[in-house]
């Protein structure tokens, strides 16, 4: 299982991400417009001065079973071990174990 702290962390990211969705859509579609280069350094900026941790790619894929970051498929939103487990004993729907 993960640290409880990266979770949190993880979890603090996301909430500052959706806190400033709004904002950062806005300075970009601003950027994408504007056609002086100097007015593009300006929102450039803007968009610098945002925190880090409110862009949406620093958000970590995890299970949400066990927390852990890697490994983790993305159509039952598990990681690999717990994926497996889980296929075992039939507790997903669709998923048969290959035997052969």
């Amino acid at each position: 299982m993960a640290k409880k702290s990266m979770i949190a962390r993880d979890v603090k990211r996301k909430k500052m991400v959706e806190r400033f969705a709004a904002k950062r859509s806005a300075l970009k579609t601003a950027f994408e417009s504007a056609n002086d280069p100097m007015e593009r350094l300006e929102i450039h900026r803007k968009i610098q001065a945002l925190p880090r941790n409110s862009a949406p790619n620093r958000i970590r894929n995890r299970c949400w079973a066990t927390g852990k970051p890697r490994g983790t498929y993305r159509d039952f939103g598990l990681c690999r071990n717990q994926l497996r487990e889980r296929a075992h004993k039939g507790e997903l729907p669709g998923v048969m174990k290959s035997s052969w």
